[in-house]
């Protein structure tokens, strides 16, 4: 004799509401939208364990100075000198913990006016033949090579998320801001998904002036 199995609580649930609206001649009402959260991404630098090392001595980690809107992620207290071409310097800049495989710089068009460099628009981690420059620490003197870029604006998701959305990872999508009478849009943003990710958009400080992110009154993702 086959042994029934039990259908599967949601699924129960799903199909007695649905009955239920039908009876009384309604539609189900729509899944609510996944709360969407903008963030304006400054300038900042992701680093390897090794140049930390050489930047802040052996042995040196990475201490926490503000934990960030995605799990795990913050900015650490330590800071450095980033200089350009003719001694141009951007001082301060944070770096962003924990530690990756790679060195990374990230700045906006005016940051890269200030130092003196082209920067090319790249998504994180795709530094090849793309400018370099000196970073200061307190015990040492960095040359990258090369891992100078600014940021394409992108939109971290969760598959959850990503289903909502009806997009797939590195997919492209636009965001609507409204912000006191002034509607901005902002096309091709980079989706990517993982499991780990909190829906957030990450666009760089010259994106957020523009669209006066600090007073918006509403964001919305759009289908490109």
């Amino acid at each position: 004799m086959t042994a029934l199995v039990a259908p599967n609580r949601s699924i129960v649930e799903s199909l007695v509401r649905q009955s239920l609206f039908r009876e009384i001649g309604r539609e189900q009402p729509a899944t609510p939208a996944p709360t969407l959260v903008v963030n304006s991404s400054a300038r900042h630098m992701h680093i390897s364990p090794e140049n930390l090392e050489l930047l802040f001595g052996k042995g040196a980690e990475l201490t926490v100075h503000k934990w960030l809107y995605q799990e795990g992620q913050f900015a650490a207290q330590q800071t450095v000198t980033l200089i350009g071409p003719r001694k141009r310097i951007i001082p301060n800049l944070r770096i962003l913990g924990p530690c990756r495989n790679l060195t990374q710089i990230e700045l906006a068009i005016t940051d890269s006016i200030q130092l003196g460099i082209d920067v090319p628009l790249r998504m994180s981690g795709d530094i090849e033949g793309t400018p370099g420059g000196y970073v200061m620490g307190p015990k040492g003197l960095l040359e990258m090579k090369h891992g100078i870029i600014r940021a394409a604006r992108h939109v971290h998701m969760s598959p959850s998320d990503a289903k909502f959305h009806n997009v797939k990872h590195l997919d492209k999508i636009t965001l609507k801001v409204d912000s006191k009478g002034c509607r901005t849009r902002f096309d091709d943003l980079i989706v990517r998904v993982d499991s780990s990710f909190k829906l957030e958009v990450h666009i760089d400080t010259d994106e957020a002036n523009a669209c006066d992110l600090e007073h918006a009154t509403k964001v919305e993702l759009l289908k490109s």
